[in-house]
């Protein structure tokens, strides 16, 4: 079930630094007052769900986020059509990255919106009326989705501007200081960090069917150990990814295909995913990743590389389950276009059928739940950080549990490079490939393979938005070599 999307839709006027407070207000000021509020708390589950809420923007975690994190690798191209730029993703594909592109700019307001309803709902939990087991699971909630927006912004951009009370804008000594001045990648990391512990600690192993789709105590240990990876703390990345594996709630589907369909939302692979339904669904996921042409699926962006598609081992099952390729039947029945269709390859994952799933023929905002952590994820992340403690063993264990569901022969030793291309090929498509290469120092090799040159020292960060700059008065500074 999908219920926490049947939320309160909240408008924000203007995003993020050039906004007044009363814009980024919470509360359901339509339907009730903030003192009746504070005094009964009917309306707490409203301001959580403004937070998740903002998942579903179409400068979240659609057009932008695919920009950014996959076209922009060696996993996927541009696609579309040779003169449709996508506003600015045939630059990202070109990795000719601008403080002016839009993509960063919606990537960085997108973000701190939902930053900013985390925080004001966090202050006026603090003081509701509330039963306070389901307070401190309400605020455990905000604290996780708080500590995944800086954990985008983070592998975005590096250090930012850390904001984690509710802000008076009317300070402007305070804004200055909080809000207009970036911490360091260390400082971003903390506050990351401390938001999952605290949601961990109060966040229950699983929910009954009404609140399936919310943050879980699995899902905050499991995002956990990402952030530990990223930071190289491995023997804290492999005991919290642990912590998952051994807590039982999770498992791999037996079919890798249905990890992204329909049949596997919430399922027994799934940690978190945006939770989608007709008409209130992910704007613009499918429709701007489906084929192009005749027949019109829709814009065609991010189509899987040739590098790709040649990177999988002879009998990997989850090639087929990633990529459509024109001339082919799809699981549903549909059969691609041989001529018609402007690009070769599609991105399989995005792909919602209009036959076989919910579909009210509004390609804007599928019912498609976007993924966002899985137990295969985990998998991987205890197998790189057994195998850099030197447990190789362990390390094989949770790799072969991947090749083994993907249809291939088990290895017998495993090296880094084997965890790494494992760990390609299993999130293939999937919004990390990008941060991968970065993290583990590949992006030169990676990008000079599919014709790209990664400059070492500028390409490892996007640019801080000009816009943001701007706003700030020059107080916030720039990225190297930008």
């Amino acid at each position: 079930m999908k219920t926490i999307k049947t939320i309160l839709i909240l408008t924000l006027g203007i995003l993020l630094f050039n906004a007044c407070e009363s814009d980024l207000n919470v509360l359901p000021q339509d339907k009730i007052s903030k003192d009746d509020f504070l005094s009964n708390g009917r309306y707490a589950s409203e301001v959580v769900n403004s937070a998740y809420n903002q998942m579903l923007n179409f400068e979240m975690y659609s057009f932008a986020w695919i920009g950014m994190t996959s076209i922009t690798s060696d996993d996927g191209d541009k696609g579309s059509s040779s003169g449709d730029a996508g506003t600015d993703k045939d630059k990202l594909d070109n990795l000719a990255f601008d403080p002016t592109l839009r993509s960063f700019n919606d990537i960085w307001k997108q973000r701190y919106s939902g930053i900013y309803r985390c925080n004001e709902g966090i202050y006026y939990l603090g003081q509701v009326n509330l039963e306070s087991t389901l307070k401190a699971r309400y605020i455990g909630e905000l604290k996780f989705l708080r500590a995944m927006f800086y954990f985008d912004l983070v592998r975005c951009f590096g250090g930012v501007p850390v904001i984690a009370d509710k802000i008076d804008f009317k300070n402007e000594e305070l804004v200055n200081q909080v809000v207009y001045t970036r911490k360091i990648k260390a400082e971003t990391y903390a506050q990351i960090e401390k938001d999952l512990n605290d949601a961990i600690a109060v966040l229950p192993a699983k929910y009954g069917s009404a609140d399936v789709g919310r943050a879980t105590k699995g899902a905050a240990q499991g995002l956990l150990s990402k952030v530990y990876l990223y930071q190289e703390k491995w023997s804290n990345a492999f005991s919290m990814a642990g912590n998952v594996i051994d807590s039982k709630q999770y498992n791999l589907l037996p079919n890798y295909a249905d990890v992204w369909r329909e049949v596997g939302e919430n399922g027994q692979e799934s940690l978190f995913e945006i939770q989608a339904t007709l008409g209130k669904g992910v704007q613009g996921y499918t429709d701007v990743q489906s084929g192009r042409g005749t027949p019109d699926y829709g814009w065609g962006f991010n189509t899987p590389t040739v590098n790709l598609a040649n990177a999988y081992e002879s009998g990997d099952k989850r090639r087929a389950a990633t990529i459509i390729f024109t001339g082919q039947i799809l699981w549903d029945g549909f059969q691609t276009p041989t001529t018609g269709w402007t690009n070769p390859r599609y991105n399989y994952k995005a792909y919602q059928s209009r036959t076989a799933e919910t579909w009210d023929d509004n390609k804007g905002e599928t019912a498609k739940n976007v993924r966002l952590l899985k137990y295969s994820d985990v998998l991987l992340i205890r197998a790189e950080s057994a195998f850099q403690i030197g447990n190789t063993a362990e390390a094989l264990k949770q790799v072969n549990k991947i090749r083994t569901r993907a249809g291939l022969d088990t290895l017998t030793t495993v090296t880094l490079s084997q965890i790494y291309k494992e760990r390609r090929l299993e999130m293939a498509m999937e919004h990390d490939r990008w941060f991968d290469i970065v993290r583990t120092g590949q992006g030169a090799t990676a990008m000079s393979a599919v014709g790209q040159v990664f400059i070492v020292g500028k390409h490892e960060l996007f640019p801080i938005p000009e816009e943001q700059i701007t706003l700030s008065k020059g107080m916030l500074t720039q990225n190297p070599n930008y």
